[in-house]
């Protein structure tokens, strides 16, 4: 049966329903707070339903008659194989649920175990992706620019981006046709990114942005994306981030504020204070933008 949901600025109607596979990515994809409290939920959950079992069908000595909170720690007592003692069946229908109670604690507790290192092994990207993308002049060239760094103190090996620019077209039929067309990069690879990598694209007479001004990508709805791939040179797992803009977080006029220096010993400074900072620069003849504030 179908469904309606929601992914991140589209509503999808008529999509199939999450099947058990599905949950599992969703586990994936969550924080460790939530993944860890939906465990935390079920083991409970668990032993509340095994707990009513023994209330109702009896058969737990030293337990307290009609006592939900003695037959829920006995239930806790079993699943976890702890065993103190105290309270054990003395019924052919508590053994019976003992034993239906040992096998489920088996299969969740495999099942927990193998979700826990699946989340915990998977190979989380740390990747910071400037606030804005900027056009600016590049040797007097009109230029794309965002800025790309890993957060960690690490490098990612052979790290590929790839840039694309998605617009709204409206063919002469009356329809309506979301374009996705890819942006040739001055460089798109590097052997080991570090800290902060200012990814170019030139806007010239072959660039889908030549001509373009704030207005007409406002109107065509123009979106940056920004995909990123490598390994981390430290786990050797394969890492991915994205990142997408909108048209009003495009900053015309402007480029990315300089984070190296030197400082007077002649030694490089990092100063990744300034990785989002934007500062204005000069018009170019022929292609009028309009001028960027600074520390936008």
């Amino acid at each position: 049966m179908a469904q309606q949901t929601s992914t991140p600025g589209v509503t999808v109607i008529g999509a199939p329903r999450q099947r058990l596979r599905d949950v599992y990515h969703v586990f994936l994809r969550t924080s460790w707070p939530a993944a860890l409290s939906f465990i935390v939920v079920v083991y409970l959950g668990l032993n509340l339903l095994f707990g009513l079992a023994y209330l109702l069908l009896g058969g737990i000595t030293n337990a307290r008659p009609h006592s939900l909170w003695d037959a829920f720690c006995f239930s806790v007592q079993t699943m976890g194989t702890m065993g103190y003692g105290a309270m054990y069946p003395s019924s052919i229908a508590a053994n019976v649920i003992v034993v239906t109670e040992s096998v489920t604690s088996l299969l969740v507790t495999a099942v927990a175990t193998g979700l826990v290192f699946a989340k915990f092994s998977r190979s989380t990207a740390r990747v910071a992706f400037s606030k804005h993308v900027v056009i600016g002049p590049m040797d007097g060239v009109p230029t794309l620019m965002l800025r790309v760094g890993n957060e960690r103190g690490n490098a990612i090996l052979e790290a590929t981006i790839r840039v694309a620019m998605m617009r709204t077209e409206h063919h002469k039929e009356g329809t309506v046709f979301y374009r996705m067309i890819d942006l040739k990069l001055t460089r798109d690879r590097s052997p080991a990114m570090a800290r902060s990598w200012t990814v170019l694209h030139t806007i010239d007479e072959s660039s889908p942005l030549w001509g373009a001004t704030p207005e007409s990508l406002a109107k065509n709805e123009v979106e940056i994306l920004a995909n990123l791939v490598g390994t981390d040179d430290t786990s050797l797992q394969p890492v991915h981030a994205r990142r997408q803009y909108a048209d009003r977080e495009i900053v015309w006029g402007a480029r990315h504020a300089d984070v190296l220096s030197e400082d007077d010993a002649g030694n490089l400074v990092l100063d990744v204070r300034r990785f989002h900072e934007v500062v204005p620069t000069a018009p170019i003849a022929g292609f009028p933008y309009p001028r960027a504030r600074e520390n936008r």
